[in-house]
């Protein structure tokens, strides 16, 4: 948890060779491109690029099981094994991330990953009847024979799935902005076009202004950027700069959520650990802009934590309210309208440690916590958290979740929007109470750019695993409270 009432302040704050012909025409008007923080193209209103389904290949793993399976109909093995060992394998392989299209895909290299999975399951089929019916222990032969049969199907299933998809791609390859430093984009774009394998087609380079002649046409507005999306009906954004994702945020979330699969591509060192390669650069898929789904898995979390601390805590949460008023008079709660998912407002709670002048004060002014006019059990809720525990019940009913990014006022979110450009991104995600930011020590007085970048970090990486891990270091922190 973290304590919402100290702040940082605005003054504080860190500023911080053979290219084909295609349709596009770059103006020539001014250069500088730059979006607001809440920019759309107005043409681009398209269904998103998905990934290729993975219900292909899990039909040709089931497939190969089956036939894995018949070599098992005469040794009088229970069917409960032979659905076992079809289940088995088929998450392995989703462990493995066998169902997740990684470019253009080629079954040489998964034949290894394959092979042993299925051998993996076959030794764990073989053990388990062993041991439940010494007598129909299975012989060698059949040992040898299942996982060969099994093998051989599944891999020939995926190669057929995969030579169907590249021949696709090759077919059509989707068209492709490249955004970045433009002499940089034009080398990726020119070794992209160099490998047509590749399922991708460059027809222009975003940047804010031309650098050099020849090559792709150079895009230096938002007019232009609309009119290639138009013309070239343009599916994939490769963004080839580090600093891309901070200065074009704005324009890569509008080129997102108009249908685009936006890249983010290492132009100079594989760094990413990624299995995805484009003409041999390293690169991965980013959902910049796109609104997360809420999963399941994160709201039952939610709940279930939520509404199990909220009975735990519930006598501790009375005896905070009874002291408080006591010292500090009437109005124990503190209430506060602040900016969830998707820009909606919800009204945040919290225990009230200081007053406010009036709401025009509470809405739109640095509120720096002066620990000497406080009194001694306020200053004792906001060091150690308590003062947050009332947002439990904001969680519950869905208003945020147990880990997200922070929560702010309607006033700071529009400052912070245009100031900063990845602030706005933040808001795709349920805000949460604790978060990868505030892990970081990134609460109180401390850099606004920096938790956007942790934060963004955070939606890009999510798992429920790391949700948990979030919460774990959380409490850690929370038995070595530093103060807000």
């Amino acid at each position: 948890m973290t304590a919402e009432s100290t702040v940082p302040s605005p003054g504080g704050q860190p500023r911080e060779h053979g290219l084909s012909a295609v349709s596009v025409i770059a103006s020539r008007g001014t250069s500088g491109l730059r979006f607001p923080a809440a920019f759309r193209f107005p043409a681009g209103r398209r269904p998103p690029l998905r990934r290729p389904s993975a219900v292909p290949l899990l039909a040709a793993d089931c497939a190969a099981a089956l036939c894995g399976a018949l070599v098992l109909t005469g040794e009088r093995i229970q069917p409960a094994f032979a659905a076992a060992l079809l289940i088995g394998v088929v998450l392995l392989n989703a462990q493995a991330a066998l169902y997740r299209s990684t470019g253009v895909p080629a079954v040489l290299g998964e034949v290894p990953a394959v092979c042993g999975r299925i051998a993996v399951g076959w030794a764990v089929l073989a053990a388990a009847v062993a041991a439940r019916a010494p007598e129909h222990a299975l012989p060698a032969a059949v040992l040898a024979a299942g996982p060969l049969a099994q093998a051989a199907v599944s891999c020939a299933g995926r190669g057929l799935v995969h030579w169907r998809r590249r021949t696709r791609l090759l077919r059509r390859p989707h068209a492709a902005l490249v955004v970045g430093p433009a002499a940089t984009a034009q080398r990726v774009a020119a070794a992209v076009l160099r490998h047509p394998a590749c399922g991708v087609r460059p027809v222009g380079v975003v940047a804010e202004r031309p650098e050099g002649t020849g090559g792709l046409p150079v895009l230096t507005t938002g007019d232009d950027v609309e009119r290639a999306l138009v013309q070239n009906g343009v599916r994939a954004v490769l963004a080839v700069h580090p600093s891309v994702r901070t200065e074009q945020g704005p324009l890569l979330r509008a080129l997102a959520e108009s249908g685009c699969a936006v890249w983010e591509v290492d132009a100079d060192s594989p760094s990413y650990e990624s299995r995805e390669r484009l003409a041999g650069f390293s690169c991965r898929r980013l959902e910049t802009g796109v609104r997360r789904r809420p999963h399941p898995g994160k709201r039952a979390l939610d709940v279930a934590v939520s509404g199990t601390l909220l009975l735990a805590v519930s006598p501790l949460l009375l005896l905070c309210a009874v002291v408080l008023r006591a010292c500090d008079g009437p109005g124990v709660v503190f209430r506060q309208e602040r900016i969830g998912r998707g820009g909606r407002p919800f009204t945040l709670l919290k225990f009230r440690t200081h007053s406010p002048v009036d709401a025009h004060e509470s809405a739109t002014r640095w509120s720096v916590a002066n620990e000497q006019q406080m009194r001694w059990f306020c200053r004792l809720l906001r060091r150690t958290s308590l003062d947050e525990l009332l947002q439990l019940w904001n969680v519950l009913r869905g208003d945020m979740s147990l880990v997200g990014p922070r929560p702010e006022r309607p006033y700071f979110v529009g400052q912070f929007s245009q100031t900063y450009p990845g602030y706005a991104a933040r808001h795709r995600m349920q805000t949460g109470i604790t978060g990868l930011a505030q892990v970081h020590g990134l609460r109180g007085d401390t850099s606004i750019e920096d938790r956007c970048r942790f934060d963004n970090a955070y939606i890009d990486n999510w798992s429920l695993w790391q949700d948990i891990c979030l919460l774990l270091r959380t409490a850690v922190a929370l038995v070595r409270p530093t103060g807000s």
